[in-house]
Protein backbone atom coordinates (compact mmCIF):
# COMPACT_ATOMS: atom_id res chain seq x y z
CA UNK A 1 0.00 0.00 0.00
CA UNK A 2 1.09 3.70 -0.93
CA UNK A 3 -1.10 6.04 1.50
CA UNK A 4 1.47 9.25 1.92
CA UNK A 5 4.52 10.08 -0.38
CA UNK A 6 6.39 13.16 -1.23
CA UNK A 7 7.69 14.80 -3.91
CA UNK A 8 10.29 17.29 -3.03
CA UNK A 9 12.85 17.60 -5.97
CA UNK A 10 12.68 20.60 -8.21
CA UNK A 11 10.35 21.50 -10.98
CA UNK A 12 13.59 21.26 -13.27
CA UNK A 13 14.85 18.05 -11.65
CA UNK A 14 11.36 16.56 -12.40
CA UNK A 15 11.33 17.75 -15.70
CA UNK A 16 14.26 16.75 -16.61
CA UNK A 17 13.84 13.04 -14.98
CA UNK A 18 10.06 12.53 -16.72
CA UNK A 19 10.98 14.77 -20.29
CA UNK A 20 8.22 16.41 -20.26
CA UNK A 21 7.17 19.69 -21.84
CA UNK A 22 7.68 22.82 -19.52
CA UNK A 23 6.69 22.28 -16.03
CA UNK A 24 5.14 25.05 -14.17
CA UNK A 25 6.96 25.89 -10.76
CA UNK A 26 5.71 24.57 -7.42
CA UNK A 27 7.03 23.71 -3.90
CA UNK A 28 8.72 20.73 -2.11
CA UNK A 29 5.76 18.45 -1.35
CA UNK A 30 6.69 16.46 2.24
CA UNK A 31 3.42 14.98 3.11
CA UNK A 32 1.15 14.42 -0.01
CA UNK A 33 -2.18 12.65 1.18
CA UNK A 34 -5.38 11.17 -0.49
CA UNK A 35 -7.70 13.19 -1.93
CA UNK A 36 -4.63 16.26 -2.56
CA UNK A 37 -3.63 17.36 -6.14
CA UNK A 38 -0.98 14.75 -7.34
CA UNK A 39 1.92 15.84 -10.09
CA UNK A 40 1.09 13.24 -13.31
CA UNK A 41 2.70 12.95 -16.41
CA UNK A 42 1.09 11.47 -19.61
CA UNK A 43 1.82 10.98 -23.32
CA UNK A 44 0.76 13.62 -25.31
CA UNK A 45 -0.44 13.60 -28.72
CA UNK A 46 2.41 14.91 -30.82
CA UNK A 47 5.71 13.94 -31.10
CA UNK A 48 8.25 16.26 -30.67
CA UNK A 49 9.36 18.47 -33.26
CA UNK A 50 12.28 17.23 -35.49
CA UNK A 51 11.32 13.37 -33.57
CA UNK A 52 9.96 10.55 -33.41
CA UNK A 53 9.50 10.49 -29.81
CA UNK A 54 6.36 11.24 -28.03
CA UNK A 55 5.69 14.66 -26.14
CA UNK A 56 4.72 13.71 -22.46
CA UNK A 57 2.81 16.35 -20.55
CA UNK A 58 2.17 16.82 -16.80
CA UNK A 59 -1.14 17.98 -14.62
CA UNK A 60 -2.21 17.67 -11.93
CA UNK A 61 -5.08 15.17 -10.40
CA UNK A 62 -6.93 13.96 -7.85
CA UNK A 63 -5.59 11.56 -5.93
CA UNK A 64 -8.08 9.01 -5.45
CA UNK A 65 -9.55 7.45 -8.89
CA UNK A 66 -13.19 7.23 -9.55
CA UNK A 67 -14.62 4.99 -12.26
CA UNK A 68 -16.15 6.59 -14.96
CA UNK A 69 -19.36 4.28 -14.01
CA UNK A 70 -19.39 5.91 -10.58
CA UNK A 71 -22.66 7.95 -10.00
CA UNK A 72 -21.69 9.27 -6.74
CA UNK A 73 -18.46 9.52 -5.44
CA UNK A 74 -19.77 9.86 -2.21
CA UNK A 75 -21.26 6.31 -1.93
CA UNK A 76 -17.72 4.86 -3.20
CA UNK A 77 -14.54 3.64 -1.78
CA UNK A 78 -11.41 6.05 -2.24
CA UNK A 79 -9.20 3.94 -4.64
CA UNK A 80 -5.77 5.67 -3.93
CA UNK A 81 -4.05 2.03 -4.94
CA UNK A 82 -4.43 -0.32 -7.48
CA UNK A 83 -3.00 -3.90 -7.15
CA UNK A 84 -0.60 -4.78 -10.11
CA UNK A 85 -1.76 -8.12 -9.88
CA UNK A 86 -5.29 -7.41 -10.52
CA UNK A 87 -6.05 -4.00 -12.22
CA UNK A 88 -5.96 -5.49 -15.71
CA UNK A 89 -9.32 -7.14 -15.31
CA UNK A 90 -10.97 -5.56 -12.43
CA UNK A 91 -13.65 -3.45 -13.66
CA UNK A 92 -12.52 -0.46 -11.91
CA UNK A 93 -9.10 -0.15 -13.48
CA UNK A 94 -9.85 -2.02 -16.73
CA UNK A 95 -10.48 1.42 -18.54
CA UNK A 96 -7.57 3.29 -17.57
CA UNK A 97 -5.21 -0.03 -17.79
CA UNK A 98 -5.99 -0.08 -21.44
CA UNK A 99 -6.15 3.48 -22.18
CA UNK A 100 -4.93 6.06 -19.44
CA UNK A 101 -1.47 4.95 -17.80
CA UNK A 102 0.20 7.82 -16.18
CA UNK A 103 3.87 8.55 -14.21
CA UNK A 104 3.65 9.78 -10.91
CA UNK A 105 6.72 11.39 -10.14
CA UNK A 106 8.03 10.95 -6.31
CA UNK A 107 11.42 11.57 -4.02
CA UNK A 108 10.06 8.71 -1.33
CA UNK A 109 6.71 7.26 0.06
CA UNK A 110 5.62 6.50 3.76
CA UNK A 111 5.14 3.17 5.13
CA UNK A 112 3.91 2.18 8.45
CA UNK A 113 4.96 -0.84 10.70
CA UNK A 114 2.17 -1.70 12.75
CA UNK A 115 2.05 -4.44 15.46
CA UNK A 116 -0.04 -7.44 16.21
CA UNK A 117 -3.24 -6.84 18.20
CA UNK A 118 -2.89 -6.68 21.73
CA UNK A 119 0.95 -6.06 21.39
CA UNK A 120 2.12 -3.50 23.22
CA UNK A 121 4.85 -1.90 20.68
CA UNK A 122 3.78 1.48 19.30
CA UNK A 123 3.37 1.58 15.67
CA UNK A 124 6.13 3.14 13.81
CA UNK A 125 6.25 5.51 10.36
CA UNK A 126 9.22 5.21 7.86
CA UNK A 127 10.76 7.60 5.39
CA UNK A 128 11.23 5.27 2.10
CA UNK A 129 13.67 7.27 -0.53
CA UNK A 130 15.72 5.93 -2.82
CA UNK A 131 19.19 4.84 -2.05
CA UNK A 132 21.04 6.72 -4.46
CA UNK A 133 18.89 10.06 -4.26
CA UNK A 134 16.61 11.34 -6.92
CA UNK A 135 13.07 10.72 -8.21
CA UNK A 136 11.42 7.88 -8.86
CA UNK A 137 8.07 7.51 -10.93
CA UNK A 138 5.40 5.34 -9.64
CA UNK A 139 3.52 3.45 -12.13
CA UNK A 140 -0.23 4.98 -12.06
CA UNK A 141 -3.79 5.04 -13.64
CA UNK A 142 -5.99 7.98 -14.45
CA UNK A 143 -9.46 8.54 -14.99
CA UNK A 144 -11.56 11.82 -16.00
CA UNK A 145 -15.02 11.39 -13.90
CA UNK A 146 -17.85 13.29 -15.53
CA UNK A 147 -20.64 15.08 -12.56
CA UNK A 148 -24.42 14.83 -13.53
CA UNK A 149 -23.84 18.21 -14.38
CA UNK A 150 -20.93 17.82 -16.93
CA UNK A 151 -18.11 19.06 -14.19
CA UNK A 152 -15.27 16.64 -14.81
CA UNK A 153 -12.28 16.14 -12.55
CA UNK A 154 -9.12 14.07 -13.34
CA UNK A 155 -8.07 11.12 -10.84
CA UNK A 156 -5.51 8.45 -10.22
CA UNK A 157 -4.56 5.75 -8.69
CA UNK A 158 -0.89 4.32 -7.91
CA UNK A 159 -0.03 0.37 -8.50
CA UNK A 160 1.37 -1.50 -6.14
CA UNK A 161 3.10 -4.82 -5.92
CA UNK A 162 4.54 -7.32 -3.51
CA UNK A 163 6.74 -6.10 -1.21
CA UNK A 164 10.32 -7.12 -1.92
CA UNK A 165 12.35 -9.58 0.87
CA UNK A 166 14.46 -6.77 2.59
CA UNK A 167 11.26 -4.49 2.85
CA UNK A 168 8.11 -6.99 4.03
CA UNK A 169 8.98 -6.65 7.95
CA UNK A 170 7.79 -2.72 7.24
CA UNK A 171 4.70 -4.04 4.73
CA UNK A 172 3.81 -6.23 2.44
CA UNK A 173 3.33 -3.94 -0.60
CA UNK A 174 4.84 -1.39 -2.37
CA UNK A 175 4.35 0.90 -5.33
CA UNK A 176 5.48 -0.39 -8.72
CA UNK A 177 8.31 2.11 -10.09
CA UNK A 178 8.71 2.14 -14.22
CA UNK A 179 12.17 2.40 -14.97
CA UNK A 180 13.30 5.46 -17.09
CA UNK A 181 14.04 3.01 -20.08
CA UNK A 182 10.34 1.84 -19.90
CA UNK A 183 8.77 5.24 -19.57
CA UNK A 184 7.82 5.50 -23.41
CA UNK A 185 6.29 1.78 -23.12
CA UNK A 186 4.11 2.24 -20.02
CA UNK A 187 2.66 5.46 -21.24
CA UNK A 188 1.85 4.31 -24.85
CA UNK A 189 -1.46 3.02 -24.66
CA UNK A 190 -2.03 3.03 -28.13
CA UNK A 191 0.31 0.53 -29.40
CA UNK A 192 0.89 -1.17 -26.26
CA UNK A 193 -2.51 -3.40 -24.61
CA UNK A 194 -2.21 -3.86 -20.94
CA UNK A 195 -1.03 -7.32 -21.05
CA UNK A 196 1.91 -6.25 -22.92
CA UNK A 197 3.22 -3.90 -20.04
CA UNK A 198 2.54 -6.89 -17.64
CA UNK A 199 5.96 -7.36 -17.36
CA UNK A 200 6.70 -3.42 -16.12
CA UNK A 201 3.93 -3.87 -13.11
CA UNK A 202 6.14 -6.13 -10.77
CA UNK A 203 7.98 -5.43 -7.40
CA UNK A 204 10.63 -2.96 -7.32
CA UNK A 205 14.54 -4.07 -7.10
CA UNK A 206 15.53 -5.15 -3.57
CA UNK A 207 18.07 -2.53 -3.67
CA UNK A 208 16.24 0.40 -4.77
CA UNK A 209 14.98 2.07 -2.04
CA UNK A 210 16.07 2.24 1.96
CA UNK A 211 13.93 2.74 4.71
CA UNK A 212 14.15 5.54 7.16
CA UNK A 213 12.13 5.45 10.78
CA UNK A 214 10.79 8.82 11.26
CA UNK A 215 8.61 10.22 14.18
CA UNK A 216 4.93 10.27 13.71
CA UNK A 217 4.57 13.63 12.53
CA UNK A 218 3.36 12.28 9.20
CA UNK A 219 0.49 11.00 10.57
CA UNK A 220 -1.03 14.46 10.32
CA UNK A 221 -1.51 15.76 6.83
CA UNK A 222 -1.33 19.18 8.80
CA UNK A 223 2.02 19.10 9.20
CA UNK A 224 4.05 19.18 6.01
CA UNK A 225 7.67 20.40 6.91
CA UNK A 226 10.96 18.99 6.07
CA UNK A 227 11.18 17.56 9.56
CA UNK A 228 9.11 14.84 8.70
CA UNK A 229 11.99 13.00 7.11
CA UNK A 230 14.10 13.39 9.95
CA UNK A 231 15.52 10.35 11.51
CA UNK A 232 14.87 8.95 14.97
CA UNK A 233 16.74 6.84 16.78
CA UNK A 234 14.78 5.95 19.84
CA UNK A 235 11.47 4.00 20.60
CA UNK A 236 12.40 1.68 17.27
CA UNK A 237 10.77 -1.71 17.12
CA UNK A 238 12.49 -4.89 17.72
CA UNK A 239 14.90 -6.33 14.12
CA UNK A 240 12.68 -8.36 12.40
CA UNK A 241 14.31 -11.63 13.43
CA UNK A 242 13.70 -10.89 16.75
CA UNK A 243 10.12 -9.69 16.33
CA UNK A 244 9.46 -13.08 14.19
CA UNK A 245 11.29 -15.45 16.62
CA UNK A 246 8.40 -13.64 19.66
CA UNK A 247 5.66 -14.72 17.49
CA UNK A 248 5.31 -12.79 14.14
CA UNK A 249 5.94 -9.67 12.02
CA UNK A 250 2.87 -7.47 12.24
CA UNK A 251 2.83 -5.49 9.14
CA UNK A 252 -0.79 -4.63 9.05
CA UNK A 253 -2.46 -2.42 6.44
CA UNK A 254 -2.64 1.74 7.25
CA UNK A 255 -5.87 2.90 7.72
CA UNK A 256 -6.16 6.32 6.82
CA UNK A 257 -10.02 7.26 7.23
Amino acid sequence: MCGRFALINSPDEVQEFLATLELEDFPARYNIAPTQPILAVIEAERPLPGSNQPMRRALLLRWGLIPGFVKDPREFPLLINARSETAIGKASFRAAMRHRRILIPASGFFEWWRPEKGSKEKSQAYWVRPKRGGIVAFAGLMETWASADGSEVDTGAILTADATDNFRHIHDRMPVVIAPEDFTRWLDCKTQEPRAVADLMVSPQADLFEAIPVSDLVNKVSNTGPELLDRVTEGLPPPPATRKAAGGTGGGQLDLF
